[in-house]
């Protein structure tokens, strides 16, 4: 009869293998942009090599192309205005609606939580001609801006219904107090609630970052000139040609361009883990 220390190192041990198998699938892609980003092309075409491993010398040359023959640097910045722009409009809008949503009582306050879930489900290329009468009508063709305008459609919706979950989960009685204490509602959400839904704000952010970093039909469509272009399509526009693909800078380009939003994971992971923690204690 197997004991309970034999289960649990079983358990344990199949635990970690799952882990693992996640971990490799999770890092093969950027494993794969790293190695394919600074191999020779005599290696990287080569099919008697192995494609996981340098036969030789690794080589800058695809960063080099990336940088000195396209405008791969001024779509990084574009990318990261466009992102900019997209998360403050998105906090602006989404953090009183969903503050609303989440003290509206009964059934109708479920029912436009619900309603609004849905919007985010309406496929954008069933916006794409009301947006294009839009960014038209306001003279944004080929500006960064046509982008931050029209983003937030996408974004608000569920970051607002996301948003709204975290702020139902605090009790009334904090911002109660907040307001006995002397504080309007208003500054009860400030210096109280807000604090306390850091999990739901960094869901926020991230997600309207990301977005609008890999967002592709609308910024091929609203901006076609080439200095104002985002990464998510200067990339592809100037690296594929036809049918032929320049695998070494488009993997050293999707390589670069994935190292700001690891980045910005990498400095609010800790303080979103313990600030989740902090908000489940109040539920």
């Amino acid at each position: 009869m197997v004991s309970a220390r034999s289960r649990r190192r079983v358990l344990v041990v199949g635990r970690f293998l799952l882990i693992g198998v996640f971990v490799v699938f999770a890092a093969f892609p950027f494993a794969w942009m790293g190695i394919t980003a600074f191999k020779q092309n005599s290696d990287l075409y080569n099919p008697e090599h192995n494609p996981f491993w340098f036969h030789e010398p690794p080589t800058l040359a695809h960063l080099q192309y990336a940088f000195t023959k396209t405008q791969f640097g001024r779509w990084v910045v574009n990318t990261g205005l466009v992102g900019l722009g997209v998360v403050v409009v998105t906090l602006l809008l989404t953090v009183p609606a969903a503050y609303s949503l989440a003290r509206l009582l009964g059934r109708w306050g479920e029912r436009a939580s619900i309603a609004i879930f849905l919007v985010y489900l309406v496929p954008p290329t069933l916006l794409f001609i009301p947006m294009s009468l839009v960014v038209t009508t306001l003279r944004l063709q080929n500006t960064l801006w046509s982008l931050i305008v029209v983003y937030p459609t996408i974004t608000v919706p569920l970051c607002t219904w996301l948003l709204a979950g975290f702020l139902r989960g605090l009790p009334r009685e904090l911002e109660e107090s907040a307001m006995v204490d002397g504080c309007t509602r208003l500054g009860a959400l400030a210096r109280v609630l807000l604090p306390l839904a850091v999990p739901g704000i960094v869901t926020v952010v991230i997600f309207s970052f990301t977005l609008s970093a890999q967002e592709f039909v609308y910024a091929a469509s609203f901006v076609t000139a080439t200095a104002q272009k985002t990464v998510s399509v200067g990339v592809p526009a100037d690296m594929v040609r036809g049918d032929i693909f320049d695998w070494g800078p488009l993997m050293a380009s999707a390589f670069l361009a994935s190292v700001p939003v690891a980045a910005l994971y990498y400095l609010v992971i800790e303080r979103f883990v313990s600030s989740f923690t902090l908000s489940g204690a109040f539920r």
